[in-house]
Formats: C-alpha cells, sequence, structure tokens
C-alpha cells in the first residue's frame, strides 16, 4: 500500500515567526518531517502546503513537493487545518488522479518523531477499522483531578466535576492528543468535517519524542532535548 505524506506549513506563524524554517541544530523545521517521511517506504510521496514561496524552496531543496501554492483563505490564523487537507486531496483528485492507500499528515510542529512512531500508526491504519489514527502520550494532567476551568465570576472548578476522585491515581487513564503523525482515509477527509466524527484509533508515542513547537519555550526545550539524544548516541559509540 502507498501513502502520500501531507506536510502542512503556512507562513504567518503568530507564536513563533518564521517557525516552519527555524533551524532546529541547522535543518529547517520543514525539514525534519521531510527527512522522516523519506525514511517510511510505505510513503510514495510527499507534498508540502503552504502559501509562503520561501517556504516552498526550502521543501524543493530538502526533496519535497510543492504541487500547488495554498490559497490564502487557507492560510488564516483560525483556518483549521482539516480543510487544508481537504484541499490537497481534492487537488490531487482533480489534477493527479490515482489510488490512494491514506494520507499521513506530518506537522512541522513535531521534528523529534522517529520513522518508527509513523510506522506504527500505518500499522494500526492497516489492521482496519479504523477512519483516523492519531497518536498521544501519557497525560500529566487530569479533568477528573487536576485541571480546573474559572466561571463568569472568577471561580474555579474541576472540568469534569461529577465524579469526585481525591487520588491522582484514582483518576481514569486520559492521554493527550500528539501532533506526532496522522493516517487517514482519503475520502473520509473529503466528506468529513473533523478527526473524530470517524473511528479513530490511537499510538503511545513516547513524551520525549512528541514535543510540540508553538512558541520560543518549546523551541528551546527541542533544542535542549535534541543535544541530549545526540550526546548520548555520541556517548554510546565512544
Amino acid at each position: 500500500m502507498k501513502y502520500i505524506a501531507l506536510i502542512c506549513a503556512r507562513g504567518g506563524s503568530k507564536g513563533l515567526p518564521g517557525k516552519n524554517i527555524k533551524l532546529l541544530n541547522g535543518i529547517p523545521l520543514i525539514a525534519w518531517s521531510i527527512k522522516t517521511a523519506k525514511k517510511v517506504n510505505r510513503i510514495s510521496r510527499i507534498i508540502v502546503s503552504t502559501d509562503s514561496k520561501e517556504i516552498a524552496k526550502v521543501a524543493l531543496e530538502y526533496g519535497a513537493e510543492v504541487p500547488f501554492m495554498r490559497p490564502a483563505e487557507l492560510a488564516q490564523d483560525k483556518t483549521p487545518e482539516w480543510l487544508v487537507w481537504q484541499h490537497a486531496l481534492d487537488y490531487l483528485e482533480k489534477h493527479e488522479p490515482q489510488p490512494l492507500a491514506g494520507l499521513v499528515n506530518l506537522p512541522t510542529t513535531a521534528p523529534l518523531r522517529s520513522h518508527i512512531d509513523v510506522e506504527k500508526c500505518l500499522d494500526e491504519y492497516e489492521a482496519g477499522g479504523v477512519d483516523v489514527v492519531i497518536t498521544v502520550t501519557e497525560s500529566h494532567r487530569s479533568p477528573y483531578f487536576n485541571m480546573v476551568t474559572s466561571d463568569n465570576d472568577g471561580y474555579s472548578s474541576l472540568v469534569i466535576s461529577g465524579k469526585r476522585v481525591h487520588r491522582r491515581q484514582d483518576t481514569p487513564v486520559v492521554y493527550d492528543m500528539t501532533t506526532v503523525a496522522y493516517v487517514a482515509k482519503p475520502k473520509f477527509v473529503q466528506k468529513g468535517s473533523g478527526i473524530f466524527d470517524g473511528r479513530v484509533r490511537s499510538v503511545k508515542i513516547p513524551v520525549e519524542r512528541a514535543i510540540d513547537i508553538d512558541t520560543e519555550l518549546d523551541f528551546r526545550i527541542a533544542e535542549w532535548t535534541l543535544k541530549e539524544v545526540m550526546n548520548e548516541i555520541k556517548h554510546e559509540n565512544s
């Protein structure tokens, strides 16, 4: 089965300006996703959806395709990425029709993912009975125990207050959804309105590989984590 990897990278990031081509260990952030996709044999093409000529240039330099430029109305701060997925699939269906096993989305914001993480998502997808595969990590906060919300008067209460839990160990197991990878049925994406409209399964990812870069602090944490990993490799090889 062959898959297309889609990397969505607009030019107007607000939390971290220039994020998608910011250098992490000397490599543009978007290139980390491209390099990972290249290691997955089941991925036959790597397509970048962007509204930025600068990002497109970097993507091409690292071996991805940019068969179209994303329209401005799909590159706004509040544009749901689901619509960007739909746009890419609609374009391919119209201009390059071919059988497609699945769409693999690899956000630029998770550069520390392993290609093995993506392979596990594809394995889960190919097991059948699913429309979308997502990635998750163990959550360090629980809506049953230590996640709160505030009302209009400023008073705080648990997000889920119907069930009293007095110890973290007694809370139901919950997970944080990550941006490591998504695998989705193309027809489901084209007809649906969101991930959880369908049958969803998840693949658990080590938290150190699931860092999601949205701010300068996130970027610094990723730099530090990557540095520690590189040091461990050098130590093992010395």
